[in-house]
């Protein structure tokens, strides 16, 4: 009898040992599931940081960026209207129409009509 009782032992032990097998790869999983799990929310903190800190970035050089385009927006501006006001007085001067000549002119014609008007006068007594 003592080898039916050996072979039950043996069928037992070959039992326990096919659950601990069995056990050992559970634990394999879920120590696998644990680490995997802890490397994905590593993996999202990383990833999370790593998001703000282009942010952080991108939203330095659009400052910088419109800082320099406003600068030269500004510069290009005044160069233009610096370059219309002389292309402006340029043409005025070539047409005569500087306000010097102007008043000159209109103090020529003033004398003119007031000679006119002398003469008118003295024409209109004969």
């Amino acid at each position: 009898m003592s080898t039916i009782n050996d072979i039950k032992e043996k069928a037992n032990q070959a039992e326990d040992f096919a659950h601990k097998i069995w056990l050992a790869g559970l634990g394999a999983y879920g120590k696998g599931y644990d680490e995997a799990k802890d490397r994905i929310e590593e993996l999202n903190t990383d990833a999370s940081k790593l998001f703000d800190d282009l942010v952080s970035k991108g939203e330095k050089i659009e400052s910088e960026a419109k800082t320099k385009l406003k600068e030269k927006t500004t510069e290009l501006t005044d160069k233009a209207d610096s370059n219309i006001k002389e292309r402006v007085a340029q043409v005025r001067e070539s047409l005569g129409m500087n306000s010097a000549d102007n008043n000159d002119k209109i103090d020529e014609l003033s004398a003119k009509i007031d000679a006119l008007t002398d003469i008118v006068e003295k024409l209109s007594k004969t």
